[in-house]
């Protein structure tokens, strides 16, 4: 996993697809960015009231929560941009506020009509 993340980081800040230079980060770069996602999106569930840990017994879930998955949806979202080498501004500080907005918004409103909740066993469907 460590070697994923060496190459991720290295790969990113190495240089742009477009041959960009200037606008290449380095891996300091990439992880305060993260960093920065990862804060932001638990901040602003806990501002939109989304339980900090689901309920309990943790282990058996399927409640969403501002530790999981909604930092992990943020570092998802926030790869695939520094993948596609889009860092827009601040080298990539104002793209990781507005992932970690909008994640945090996501994982409020529209995670369950995404993800839905796997049915209890007294449970049937309807059909």
């Amino acid at each position: 996993m460590f070697d994923l993340v060496f190459n991720t980081l290295f790969f990113a800040s190495y240089s742009n697809a477009y041959g960009l230079a200037n606008v290449a980060l380095g891996p300091y770069d990439i992880l305060l960015d993260y960093i920065v996602t990862i804060i932001v999106s638990i901040v602003v569930a806990l501002i939109l009231r989304i339980p900090l840990l689901p309920s309990k017994p943790y282990r058996y879930s399927f409640d969403v929560s501002a530790i999981y998955p909604t930092p992990i949806i943020a570092i998802g979202i926030f790869s695939i941009f520094l993948v596609l080498n889009y860092t827009f501004m601040y080298n990539g500080l104002i793209l990781a506020v507005i992932i970690g907005v909008l994640s945090a918004l996501f994982v409020k409103y529209l995670f369950d009509f995404v993800f839905p909740k796997p049915l209890n066993g007294d449970e049937r469907e309807d059909i």
